[in-house]
């Protein structure tokens, strides 16, 4: 019996213990953007900052409408066809509410198991 729990035990660090690699993949887009194209990405960012919940909540850090106009202007054509790309995948900080569904579900059973167990 030790000896199966110490072959099992060996086993798991060594699986643990053998290194994965991830294949090379880019992270930004090819330099030779047209101005057609950044000028395009640059308005999509702009009507999103624009946004009155947005603008809201820049403010609220301190920004002016102008001064987030600026940094947008200032990112590279890389950075600001990634930011395009990617808006529809930005989220508001805090838990989702399928989040807060799943934590209550595991807080229920978790519950369930310490009154089981007692």
């Amino acid at each position: 019996m030790k000896r199966s729990v110490l072959i099992a035990l060996a086993l798991m660090i060594a699986l643990v213990a053998i290194p994965s690699f991830a294949g090379p993949v880019p992270s930004k887009t090819a330099a030779n953007q047209s101005l057609e194209s950044r000028a395009a990405d640059l308005a999509l960012v702009r009507d999103v900052a624009a946004n009155e919940q947005v603008a809201q909540v820049l403010a609220a850090h301190g920004f002016t409408q102008e001064q987030v106009n600026q940094r947008l202007a200032q990112l590279s054509p890389q950075d600001l066809h990634q930011l395009a790309q990617n808006l529809d995948q930005l989220q508001a900080a805090g838990l989702t509410k399928q989040e807060w569904i799943y934590i209550g579900i595991g807080a229920l059973a978790a519950l369930i198991l310490i009154v089981a167990l007692s």
